[in-house]
């Protein structure tokens, strides 16, 4: 096998990296907006949407009005799909109504007032208090867009973050947390102070210039400030901070305003209007050359393997076959463990069980991310991508019921009816009870991330009602053709296995066989921990589905290397090993997930602990299946090629 092309695979990987930037989600149709009531082909009114809050010191989202802010008299939730749901978006209208080009100094939302004899007072302002201890991040959205808060860090590099703070905290000791350094006048201990207005600016691309037409919404920002209204009827929005103390000693009003600004840039198009702020988010700022040149040298790597491999075999097969009968008797090696290599493994259920889910994980996410790279699953199609993933999934019981079912017949199993009720109902039911745990405990800390009852019900019948019958059928199809003959026959006697060192033994084999499987991974996997727990968007969909096959060809070589390596020592036992090989990659997943933790994160309280490690392990049990299928089959083709050829009587 002669190795990639470096130019091709510049090449390719240019591509797949180019398909992160300048689309947007085919078949989403633009909004234009216009100055006239009477425009049928435009809108005048802007409609600014609040998603749930969320923070990284915390794993629990809560919806915007459990914080007391200013609703929306007319509150109507949008639509919501699966995905959204799953994720815990809570997406609603507020009181921040604008019209397209219609600049606001100044407008009063409304005002809360805090009554120190009120004990319901209390408990809200004290968990408003919490939502700024804990850094809690508003998310509004204008035209399906983020409103971002841009702002200078070091080397007067512009981040735009999609949400701001609610508010900051200057602690006892006078130590401020991070949204409060962007105001010196935040500087009295032991105090809070909320961003009680904001200064919207809306970015518009102009159409047609004679009548203003066709004008495209192409960016949105802010920038919170804290102010002290010193008439709450007829705000002037100017003044000093805002500031609540830590004890609730006195009554309190609190006045949220808001000033919008329209800015016209004609040199941003509609397409790439979330360029901006996809590449300046914070910690996203890749280092695109490291990258490519850890994934050459993976594929450079199993291009050598699999040179080695084919050299190696083809010498040893045309030897065997020259020799007569006795001569090959003498011979050691994997030659001599031909009439065992393919004795049934123990526990063929369970493995045919886990190779079944395996393959369905596998074809959706290959279709997944495939979809992603096209486009359809941009950031701009909220809950898309878990939606897609879902409903893959339920489809896909199909292709699980087949291949478990024909394995265990490979293997000799004859409780077909076990077979497919594990297959159907194993490892999703693990997962359903894990989620299910973790959604009772976001229920019982009141969080938006909760799934509600019909949700559950929904997905339960999507469960019952069409994967489980389409596992059905293809462990129907699966019983129907024959079990995968051999190319060899196996011997009644099994064959004594002989002392093997240390690095043919199975533990260190399985261990060492998931190291080079995640080295390819464990950059991408920081950026997907980080869109997971950090809330930042992830939308490296080109990187990631090279990544997706560089992962399948390593977890591949890595195994037959390592099955290579097991049969010349004479150990037959290669079914499970060929499995748990690549499936343990899995573990490092897990531990760099726990490092992840500790290094990166700020996660504080038992209940965000829990949840955390509860999803992890849900991650860690699915990638588990993922990879040792891959392992699995690789071997597999490997050892029937290898043993095909043989001349044996």
């Amino acid at each position: 096998m002669k190795p990639l092309n470096p130019r091709f695979i510049f090449c390719l990987s240019l591509t797949v990296v180019s398909s992160s930037f300048g689309f947007y989600l085919p078949g989403l149709a633009p909004v234009s907006f216009c100055e006239k009531e009477d425009a049928k082909e435009c809108q005048k009114d802007i409609q600014l949407f609040v998603n749930r809050l969320d923070s990284v010191e915390s794993v629990l989202p809560y919806e915007y009005d459990a914080f007391d802010f200013c609703k929306d008299m007319d509150e109507k939730r949008p639509s919501e799909n699966l995905g959204q749901v799953l994720f815990g978006e809570r997406i609603e209208t507020s009181p921040y109504k604008f019209s397209f080009k219609a600049d606001k100094p100044c407008v009063k939302v409304c005002t809360k007032s805090y009554d120190t004899g009120s004990k319901e007072d209390k408990l809200k302002l004290d968990f408003l208090k919490k939502g700024m201890e804990l850094n809690y991040q508003h998310h509004w959205i204008v035209d399906n867009m983020p409103v971002t808060w841009c702002y200078i860090v070091e080397d007067n590099q512009k981040v735009c973050n999609p949400g701001f703070p609610i508010g900051c905290l200057v602690n006892q000791e006078g130590k401020p947390k991070d949204a409060c350094v962007i105001n010196a006048d935040f500087n009295k201990k032991n105090t809070f102070y909320i961003f009680n207005h904001v200064d919207i600016t809306i970015v518009y691309h102009s159409g047609d210039e004679t009548n203003g037409m066709n004008a495209r919404l192409v960016a949105a920002t802010l920038e919170p400030r804290s102010v002290k209204h010193s008439d709450d009827a007829n705000p002037t929005c100017e003044g000093s901070p805002m500031d609540i103390p830590a004890e609730f000693s006195s009554n309190l009003k609190v006045t949220y305003t808001y000033s919008v600004t329209y800015k016209r840039n004609d040199d941003i198009r509609w397409a790439s209007r979330w360029d901006y702020i996809l590449v300046s988010m914070p910690h996203t700022n890749i280092q695109w050359f490291s990258i490519m040149n850890s994934l050459v040298i993976v594929l450079f790597l199993s291009g050598m393997v699999a040179m080695i491999m084919l050299r190696t075999l083809h010498k040893d097969i045309a030897r065997y076959n020259q020799m007569d009968q006795e001569e090959a008797q003498e011979e050691s090696g994997w030659k001599q463990v031909h009439g065992d290599v393919f004795r049934p493994p123990r526990m063929g259920m369970l493995l045919s069980v886990f190779l079944g889910q395996g393959t369905q994980v596998f074809i959706m996410t290959f279709i997944t991310l495939f979809l992603a790279c096209l486009g359809f699953l941009s950031p701009a199609n909220r809950g898309a991508l878990m939606t897609c993933a879902v409903v893959l999934w339920v489809l896909l019981g199909t292709p699980a019921g087949y291949v478990s079912s024909r394995l265990y017949k490979t293997f000799g199993g004859e409780n077909w009816k076990t077979n497919v009720l594990l297959t159907a109902f194993l490892c999703p039911g693990i997962v359903f009870v894990d989620f299910f745990f973790m959604n009772l405990i976001l229920w019982v800390e009141g969080s938006s991330a909760a799934i509600p009852f019909g949700t559950l019900v929904a997905i339960l019948a999507l469960w019952f009602g069409i994967s489980v019958p389409l596992t059905f059928m293809g462990a129907y199809f699966g019983f129907k053709k024959p079990g995968i003959e051999p190319p060899v026959r196996t011997n009644q006697i099994p064959r004594q296995i002989p002392q093997q060192s240390f690095f043919t033994k199975p533990v260190p084999g399985i261990i060492m066989g998931g190291i080079l499987p995640f080295g390819c991974i464990f950059i991408q996997l920081f950026f997907i921990l980080n869109s997971i727990w950090s809330h930042q968007m992830y939308y490296m969909f080109g990187f990631l589905f090279l990544v997706f096959i560089i992962l399948v060809i390593t977890c591949s070589e890595a195994t037959v290397l390592l099955c290579y390596f097991h049969l010349c020592a004479e150990d037959y036992h290669w079914w499970w090993r060929s499995f748990l090989t690549s499936g343990f990659t899995a573990v490092y997943l897990f531990v760099y997930a726990v490092h992840y933790f500790f290094s990166k994160l700020q996660i504080i309280g038992a209940a965000s602990t829990f949840l955390y490690f509860g999803y992890t392990l849900i991650m860690v049990l699915i990638f588990f299946i993922f990879t040792g299928t891959i392992g699995f089959f690789a071997c597999f083709m490997f050892v029937n090629k290898i043993y095909s050829v043989l001349k044996v009587d």
